[in-house]
């Protein structure tokens, strides 16, 4: 393989896991907004107070993922965020309602402290279904059929109910006393309807992709690709283990929760990049047509070869700083 053959290849993968560790980072306070109508005033300050050192550093690996996209694969570009505008938009207005109310219900009078609550749930709410929603659609190959519709949008109400999961699981980390007893109850509470709805969709997804089908379910590749599912289910069965036994919480094997959840994530990713590959858009254009001229893409090499290794470490900085049970906001 020349060096020209392997940088499609190498962006391929760092858009991907920029996109991965997005979804994980911004996927647990994302979570955390959703459940910030089941707390009380004094818990909610402390939920918000538990993600509110990383949560806009998180979104820094959004912008990473799509400015590889938009430079490394140009043209792959057009097609998604075309056929993404609306999910787009409302995604982004998620985020910025969210960045808004983040600050003002800390800071404006009191009486409108609820209001604020509201909106920065709503914020979560809108972005995390507006990425199911646009997952969806990118599996299905953006397929307007009244098949791909109920299929986009089962995933648009699957990922919040995992974003659930994962932020139950950041609280039980980052808290303690009555918030993480109420936090593990809120992960007992979201594993079985996530769980429903993942083995819904992974059930359902073959049967709206064709490449889905035949990298999955052909012999021997059915057998060699069994033990992501196995491993999800025991992740599940871990997850449920843990969070019934509150002893075991209150003896700080919590992180278990969290831990698992995120394995399942990155089982999930790497089972969608085994049916991606080597389509960046499926059925439509592959990594290698979709790349810019080798000539752009030697030079953003070296542009990612520094940033990228600068963003690892100064996230692993900001965690390793900021860790620690969280406590109640205080100006």
């Amino acid at each position: 393989m020349t060096f020209d053959q392997f940088l499609p290849l190498f962006f391929m993968a760092i858009m991907g896991l920029a996109l991965l560790a997005y979804v994980v980072l911004d996927g647990y306070d994302l979570g955390v907004g959703l459940l910030l109508p089941r707390g009380h005033d004094a818990q909610k300050d402390t939920m918000i107070a538990s993600i509110g050192p990383f949560w806009d550093a998180n979104e820094t690996w959004l912008v990473l993922g799509v400015g590889v996209l938009l430079v490394a694969f140009p043209k792959a570009h057009g097609v998604v965020l075309q056929a993404l505008y609306l999910p787009v938009a409302v995604m982004l207005i998620g985020l910025i309602l969210r960045g808004v109310a983040f600050d003002f219900r800390a800071k404006a009078p009191v009486a409108y402290k609820p209001f604020w609550n509201r909106a920065f749930f709503t914020g979560s709410f809108l972005a995390s279904t507006a990425q199911g929603w646009m997952l969806g659609s990118y599996i299905t190959g953006f397929d307007h059929s009244p098949l791909g519709w109920v299929f986009s949008l089962c995933i648009a109400l699957t990922l919040p109910a995992a974003y659930v999961m994962l932020g139950a699981g950041w609280l039980i980390m980052k808290t303690d006393g009555a918030l993480q007893q109420q936090a593990t109850r809120w992960a007992r509470q979201a594993l079985w309807p996530m769980a429903a709805s993942l083995l819904a969709i992974s059930l359902a997804t073959p049967m709206v992709s064709d490449a889905v089908w035949d990298k999955w379910l052909a012999v021997p590749e059915v057998f060699m690709l069994l033990p992501v599912p196995l491993m999800s289910a025991l992740a599940l069965v871990a997850i449920h283990w843990v969070s019934s036994r509150p002893a075991l919480v209150e003896a700080g094997y919590g992180w278990l929760v969290f831990a698992n959840t995120v394995l399942i994530f990155v089982l999930a990713f790497f089972g969608l990049a085994y049916s991606l590959y080597p389509d960046v858009v499926i059925g439509q254009m592959t990594v290698y047509e979709a790349a810019a001229a080798p000539q752009s893409l030697a030079v953003t090499f070296i542009g990612v070869a520094i940033t990228v290794p600068v963003i690892v470490a100064y996230t692993i900085f900001m965690y390793r700083v900021f860790w620690g049970r969280a406590r109640a906001l205080s100006y």
